[in-house]
């Protein structure tokens, strides 16, 4: 067990690493210490930037330091599985970008290392972690509005088509349901649990991602949940959580939200406020921090078997829209 600190290593200097390490801040007995890139100009000009001490132009590296206990792995999702797996092998408690990898198959590769080393691992669902989500589960649970029989939730970016940008390039893992409805979906099966049925329709860009989808998931009592992505244009980004006796609403953004509102039936609508702290990623930083000093290899909030869940619906829609993702095996080649 790690006692006193835990030492972190950042895998891949990109846009959403340099959001996520300015949260340590608020993050008690961690500490970030090292970066990871294939490239070692960009990761010196990463250290620099956010004041680490240890620079890696090798992935290999930085997994194999005795110098850090846990890695954030923040690169494209085709990467994940090689990356995550050898972190495990290393020792290495591994927090993983979502969606947790490009395929099922790499998702269940992954957690039957972790599982099988006794390491811990967690998919970054920030959403799970933040205050305001905190509060509604905590509503719900208590049978606030009931049982909750349906879900709506939307998520989309006006992305203009470039087919080097990552969101639409294959070899990414490009495309809306990966990157984006992935939180929808994360949501429903949060409040719903696992669907019997997925339905999904869409259109693809023209390097045959999926530019957006609208998901439907059935449930075999009725229950359904309703969302929508989009690489096309903005959309609110809200939520719904429809009960028997009320409902709640997930304030834009949902994903990272500040308030809800929930309306009991019969009672007049209240406005609850929780925001985040910091950027937002701080909670589930925190999460992997006291779980890696409490000598625990899973989350209770994010658990393993949720993540490949939620991944099997995300592969499924995919299939439906004609999109077929890969892992990416060259990832740990020097260079």
């Amino acid at each position: 067990m790690v006692t006193g600190e835990i030492r972190w290593g950042i895998v891949g200097p990109g846009g959403i690493a340099r959001k996520v390490i300015k949260d340590f801040t608020h993050v008690p007995h961690a500490r970030a210490v090292a970066v990871a890139s294939r490239s070692q100009q960009r990761a010196d000009a990463f250290a620099a930037e956010h004041g680490l001490p240890l620079a890696y132009g090798d992935y290999r590296e930085l997994i194999m330091s005795d110098q850090v206990d846990a890695l954030y792995i923040a690169t494209p999702h085709p990467q994940h599985r090689d990356l995550a797996i050898a972190a495990v092998e290393a020792g290495k408690a591994v927090l993983v970008e979502k969606a947790f990898a490009a395929t099922v198959a790499g998702a269940e590769q992954m957690i039957t290392a972790a599982r099988r080393r006794g390491v811990f691992a967690m998919e970054a669902m920030w959403t799970r972690f933040q205050p305001a989500v905190v509060a509604v589960r905590e509503l719900v649970d208590s049978g606030a509005i009931g049982e909750v029989r349906q879900v709506q939730a939307d998520l989309g970016v006006n992305r203009p088509y470039d087919p080097t940008d990552r969101l639409y390039d294959p070899a990414q893992g490009g495309g809306a349901t990966l990157d984006l409805g992935v939180y929808v979906v994360s949501l429903a099966h949060y409040f719903l649990g696992r669907p019997d049925t997925v339905t999904a329709t869409g259109a693809p860009a023209p390097t045959g991602v999926d530019a957006d989808a609208a998901i439907q998931l059935g449930y075999a009592d009725g229950r359904i949940a309703s969302l929508i992505t989009t690489l096309r244009h903005q959309t609110p980004g809200a939520a719904r959580l429809t009960g028997t006796e009320g409902w709640i609403d997930i304030l834009p953004r949902f994903h990272h939200p500040s308030a809800f509102v929930i309306t009991r039936s019969g009672r007049e609508p209240e406005r609850v406020e929780r925001p985040q702290t910091g950027g937002g990623y701080c909670h589930e930083l925190i999460e992997v921090t006291e779980a890696v000093l409490a000598g625990r290899t899973e989350s209770a909030v994010m658990p393993l078997d949720d993540t490949l869940a939620v991944q099997r619906t995300l592969e499924e829609v995919c299939r439906q829209l004609g999109v077929e993702h890969r892992e990416d095996p060259t990832v740990l080649d020097q260079g």
